[in-house]
């Protein structure tokens, strides 16, 4: 018998501007296949049976989202953004859950710029986190031999990769316990880079479910590169 996959909200925190893309407007607006980054992004949770809704976190001054199809989906609903990631996070949870959402519920937090998310790796990740006490993330073991630099850039020592992870997206945790983790990092002036690290600052420990490598974040103009190669062809 096949276990049924729990129920969740999405949350895509898209008020960022990429600067390292060198690009002329954000990077989740930059296009692969036919669409933007975002789309694609948004295109595994909008077909999926057990999504709630979507939250999108944009920013105020935000010419692009509007042309989009996806705009006038009534399963996404608008937050909006905020200086850092954590912000436009919180903004979304705050939505939710003035709109009744239960502090119980998944919420799974999603880079908008991360567009090559497989199917395979979101059941995954819903599957095997669905009734995990704490909630989780997708990420990968180090591959590649790491170094730790000293402050003249040389090599200080090379760091035992056996134990270290690269955190990727999704990120899945109860809307409730997000939502405190966030909160009091910010309110105690903590920098958070991503969910998971709102959680450990909590004293909690996420746990780790091993995805796909090529679910990648766009960060720079190689990377797009890449995936436009790896997807010619595709639509």
């Amino acid at each position: 018998m096949i276990e049924p996959l729990p129920a969740f909200w999405a949350v895509i925190p898209a008020a960022g501007v990429g600067a390292r893309m060198a690009a002329d407007r954000p990077k989740q607006y930059l296009e692969l296949a036919g669409q933007t980054l975002l789309e694609h992004s948004l295109d595994c949770f909008l077909g999926h049976p057990s999504l709630k809704g979507v939250v999108v976190s944009i920013a105020d001054d935000d010419p692009y989202w509007p042309r989009l199809r996806c705009a006038n989906d009534p399963r996404i609903q608008c937050a909006p953004g905020g200086d850092e990631r954590a912000d436009s996070v919180l903004n979304a949870l705050l939505l939710l859950h003035a709109q009744g959402a239960s502090d119980n519920d998944w919420v799974l937090v999603h880079d908008a710029a991360r567009p090559n998310l497989a199917r395979s790796d979101l059941d995954k990740l819903l599957l095997e986190l669905a009734d995990d006490p704490v909630g989780g993330l997708l990420a990968v073991p180090a591959r590649d031999t790491l170094k730790r630099a000293d402050a003249n850039g040389r090599v200080a020592a090379t760091v035992d990769r056996s134990t270290i992870w690269q955190a990727y997206t999704p990120q899945m945790f109860r809307l409730g316990t997000l939502h405190r983790a966030l909160a009091e990092s910010l309110v105690s002036d903590v920098a958070v880079t991503d969910e998971a690290s709102a959680i450990e600052w909590s004293g909690q420990a996420p746990r780790l479910i091993e995805g796909r490598s090529d679910n990648i974040k766009v960060t720079r103009p190689e990377d797009l590169e890449w995936l436009r190669q790896r997807w010619a062809g595709r639509r």
